[in-house]
């Protein structure tokens, strides 16, 4: 059976809203488990220590953006929350260096995409990636 190929539009930059040293299993257990979902958040996730992790290959519909996620590429760092209800930016230098491998790869495979962050796509209310990804990576 022939796998349909997505029109991707977009490269969506997420934070897990996590600590940076959250496991990869309980984040997928939580999206499971108290969301309900049946696919990972994310294509690719990107580990403290700069180590990718693909959780769905990109042919597949992953749930990042509600809304655009048949034409998206989904990718998170571990981190983002610094204490309840404090969010803020905790990419460490080894996830920015990642980050911007990743993004060069995946604009190497879909030269259209934009790529942003979760809060700049429309109806968004949250600080997700808790940086400005559109204009950082602008120059990919």
């Amino acid at each position: 059976m022939k796998t349909k190929v997505r029109n991707i539009k977009f490269i969506a930059i997420h934070c897990t809203g996590t600590p940076v040293n959250q496991s990869i299993e309980s984040i997928k257990e939580y999206w499971k488990k108290t969301l309900g979902w049946a696919a990972p958040g994310y294509h690719w996730i990107i580990k403290s220590g700069g180590e990718r992790v693909q959780l769905i290959p990109e042919e597949m519909i992953s749930n990042g953006v509600k809304g655009y996620n048949h034409e998206i590429i989904n990718v998170a760092y571990i981190g983002g929350l610094v204490t309840k209800d404090h969010y803020a930016d905790t990419r460490t230098y080894n996830q920015k260096l990642s980050m911007i491998i990743l993004l060069r790869e995946l604009k190497g495979r879909y030269p259209q995409a934009i790529i942003k962050g979760h809060y700049q796509f429309p109806d968004v209310h949250k600080a997700c990636p808790c940086f400005d990804a559109l204009s950082e990576y602008n120059d990919l």
